[in-house]
């Protein structure tokens, strides 16, 4: 159940602390534990992790060799739906516009999807036929303004002959392609609210990805997705790419974060769902302020 509301978990200026040398010896330690720990099976790799400071944007943790490297956005694109539809007024709140199911509408997603479906339970789910309703009432020309506007990864929404193409779901193994680097610029944009849409749709869209997790205290927002590699929007579970992005705020500290990861042979749990869990457990260690820890991502 999602709360009615969700406080704005972020001051106006978010500064680092002030830290002790005792502390940062015990942050660096833990650091270098979470980065050394082995962070997928051994049929999973993972692509990217990265976590940085929301204000500053200085990199506190990042690994793997897939951080510039554009691959689809699956699921994750909800965020930036999010702040379109609520900016347009094609979404009012988080309980509407409530959009029946229809015969036809995509459903692998199972019951959950067959649904009357409202923001709130279009993100908790996942739904996709309700990300196409949206970008539907937005058009063509609206959507892609948006999309570039947001400087979203390639920004690549064009029509095309696909089933998928275009505003049909070009962020589900199609045109649209965003680096976990991107991510990160695109997140700390919300933040900070950055981004040209209105205090609505930054709040509304701030209560909808609200999840029940905190780890060590931490209040985080966040969407998964689970892709597969190619422009069809064919899905390979043995090659799934396993997207959590989003982020979190404890005190006066607010970070963001980008974990990606891919398979090597199909599971039984979606790859969204694992890169989630991995990325949650050890969100609290990756979150110190260990000076020094990381190079800067470019």
């Amino acid at each position: 159940m999602l709360p009615s509301h969700s406080p704005r978990p972020w001051p106006a200026r978010a500064g680092l602390p002030r830290v002790d040398t005792a502390r940062a010896l015990a942050a660096l330690t833990l650091l270098a534990a979470a980065l050394a720990s082995p962070p997928a099976g051994a049929d999973t790799r993972t692509l990217c992790t990265i976590v940085a400071d929301a204000a500053s944007g200085r990199v506190l943790a990042e690994r793997g060799e897939g951080c510039a490297t554009r691959v689809t956005p699956a699921s994750t694109f909800k965020i930036a739906l999010s702040l379109m539809g609520f900016d347009a007024g094609v979404l009012t709140d988080a309980h509407a516009p409530v959009l029946p199911f229809r015969a036809g509408y995509p459903d692998w997603g199972g019951d959950a999807w067959r649904q009357p479906t409202d923001p709130a339970r279009w993100m908790r789910y996942s739904v996709f036929w309700y990300s196409q309703q949206l970008t539907q009432r937005l058009g063509q020309a609206r959507f892609a303004s948006y999309t570039q506007r947001f400087g979203y990864g390639n920004a690549d929404v064009a029509p095309g002959p696909g089933e998928f193409a275009g505003m049909k779901g070009a962020w589900n193994s199609g045109s649209l392609r965003i680096a976990p680097r991107e991510q990160i610029a695109f997140l700390r944009a919300i933040v900070n609210r950055t981004l040209p849409v209105s205090a609505h749709a930054f709040e509304m869209t701030d209560r909808i990805t609200l999840i029940d997790a905190q780890p060590d205290g931490w209040i985080v927002h966040g969407k998964t997705g689970t892709s597969s590699p190619g422009d069809d929007g064919r899905f390979d579970r043995a090659r799934a790419y396993g997207w959590f992005v989003g982020w979190a705020a404890r005190g006066t500290r607010a970070v963001v974060f980008a974990h990606l990861i891919q398979d090597d042979a199909p599971h039984d749990v979606s790859a969204g769902l694992r890169a989630r869990d991995a990325l949650l457990a050890e969100l609290p260690a990756l979150a110190l302020p260990a000076a020094g820890a990381v190079p800067p991502a470019r």
